[in-house]
């Protein structure tokens, strides 16, 4: 499969004021993720989306000069994922360039263990699924068996059942996902959708999962790259 890995960063993020090229131990947040997508090599295009000069002349810097400056329509706060890829792949189709797929790699999860995306990328293509995501498993304590919606002041079990299970050990698996990775059929992207019908997932691992939106995150993150030694 011809594969596009994309990694958005708008300038305008509020949580962490510039985080996209605020420095994390020695680099700025966005170059662990191009370095990832580098050191995988499994990818036919790297690229970084962003409406930012500042941001785009760090990317250069680390070895992804984006190939584009994203409209500022598409830098905003009720922007869309999706509408940030499909504008992607809109610019490269006009140029009869053409990707199987596209590997989002999100710079707010920086940490991804070594080998994670070549694995996750061999397992979508092997299974031929619509959608891949990283996921992480839900505790027990929040399993969707054992959590509930409110409806007219009643409470509802919020898997729809009728009676709750009992036993922890009884519980169905549950995972949620972790932001580190998606990937997702052309076609399917190009419908306004992430995920399709088949989706398979990979589970990541526990010890490298921080998603920056705060400066609580950062801070964790920072505590991370003592104990992973990135």
């Amino acid at each position: 499969m011809k594969i596009l890995a994309l990694i958005p960063a708008r300038g305008g993020s509020k949580g962490v004021p510039r985080k996209n090229i605020r420095l994390l131990g020695k680099k700025p947040l966005i170059e662990y993720s191009i370095d990832a997508a580098k050191e995988a090599d499994v990818f036919d295009e790297i690229i970084v989306s962003t409406e930012d000069e500042e941001i785009a002349i760090a990317a250069e810097v680390a070895g992804c000069k984006p190939p584009f400056i994203r409209p500022i329509e598409l830098a905003q706060d009720n922007s869309t994922s999706i509408s940030v890829v499909q504008h992607a792949i809109d610019f490269f189709e006009k140029k009869n360039i053409f990707f199987d797929a596209v590997c989002l790699l999100q710079p707010t999860s920086p940490f991804r263990e070594k080998g994670f995306i070549e694995k996750a990328i061999q397992k979508f293509i092997e299974n031929d699924y619509d959608c891949l995501i990283s996921v992480l498993p839900v505790p027990h304590e929040y399993n969707p068996h054992w959590t509930f919606e409110e409806k007219n002041g009643i409470l509802k079990i919020s898997t729809g059942d009728e009676k709750i299970i009992s036993r922890r050990q009884d519980l169905p698996k549950a995972f949620h996902r972790d932001g580190s990775l998606y990937i997702t059929k052309t076609e399917i992207l190009k419908n306004g959708s992430f995920y399709g019908e088949k989706i398979g997932f990979i589970e990541s691992n526990q010890d490298y999962y921080v998603n920056i939106d705060t400066m609580e995150d950062w801070e964790k993150a920072e505590k991370k790259l003592t104990t992973l030694f990135i």
